[in-house]
């Protein structure tokens, strides 16, 4: 790959990854507006990101989708896990041989499968993004800060050394800290667990209590635990039930300890219970390295 400053660059999917991908490519890699593009459904949207300077051109309908995508040496994929593959389905002829693709799904083993199988004069290398922001949209997309996080590859043995070296290279430029090189499977097992069972528990948490007034009593604890249940609805259904044998079992596992805690509760046991929440702050201790 040449230079990211000369790469013409295509953003699919404008909302709030999107948009922060946007962001930083323009802002922290020094991606001339002209060279960046994006297609959306919602011609609000692209018309709004050329107004801010983000996008030199924006493309909206069929004809326009494969115009743009066969003009793009870099191409960021920032769709669901099934949009992705039915986007990637349809407008596979249309890449430009030799481009690089990247995805931000937050499920792998679909779309690892689907990139195995795409033209082998393509580059396809998936990853997923671990940011976001409570609050979805390209509206949105500058509360969605990169700085510091983490970002997950599912790297394919196809896949070009060069053209990872220059994506890993791109990542950290846009302010990604730790990238981890995995598996689809092992990346689906424990973003059940870091992800999906967090999103999983905030939404139950607020589901079981119909006081929207008891905020008054926060302090900081419910807060912090109940950010993330302003979730997307749709997005996150999917990626529940694509995934949902891993987070089944997650599920299941956080039902055990949370018996176990009853258990020790009901019982008034507090030696037992002060042990085990001793174990439980050191193992999170040890969890922040």
């Amino acid at each position: 790959m040449k230079p990211i400053e000369e790469c013409t660059v295509g953003i699919v999917g404008l909302g709030l990854m999107g948009g922060a991908f946007a962001m930083a490519l323009r802002e922290r890699c020094c991606l001339a507006q002209n060279r960046l593009f994006a297609c959306d459904t919602d011609g609000g949207t692209l018309a709004a990101a050329k107004q801010a300077g983000l996008i030199g051109r924006g493309w909206q309908g069929d004809e326009a989708v494969s115009e743009m995508l066969g003009a793009c040496d870099l191409v960021f994929l920032c769709l669901n896990p099934s949009t992705l593959i039915r986007f990637l389905e349809k407008w596979e002829p249309s890449f430009k041989s030799g481009a690089l693709l990247t995805d931000i799904a937050g499920i792998k083993g679909s779309v690892v499968r689907t990139a195995e199988k795409f033209r082998k004069d393509v580059d396809f290398i998936p990853g997923h993004p671990m940011a976001g922001a409570e609050k979805g949209g390209f509206a949105n997309a500058g509360l969605c800060k990169f700085r510091g996080k983490n970002y997950i590859l599912t790297t394919l043995r196809r896949n070009k050394p060069g053209n990872l070296d220059f994506l890993k290279n791109l990542i950290r430029r846009m302010g990604f800290g730790s990238i981890s090189e995995v598996s689809a499977a092992e990346h689906d097992r424990k973003i059940a667990f870091t992800s999906q069972l967090c999103h999983i528990i905030a939404a139950a948490l607020i589901d079981c209590e119909a006081d929207t007034a008891i905020t008054r009593f926060g302090g900081g604890s419910f807060e912090d635990l109940t950010r993330i249940a302003m979730l997307n609805a749709p997005m996150w259904a999917g990626l529940f039930i694509e995934n949902r044998e891993n987070l089944l079992a997650r599920i299941e596992q956080f039902e055990g300890s949370l018996d176990t805690l009853k258990s020790l509760i009901h019982s008034a046991d507090a030696a037992a219970l002060e042990k085990r929440l001793d174990l439980v702050r050191e193992r999170r201790t040890a969890m922040s390295g």
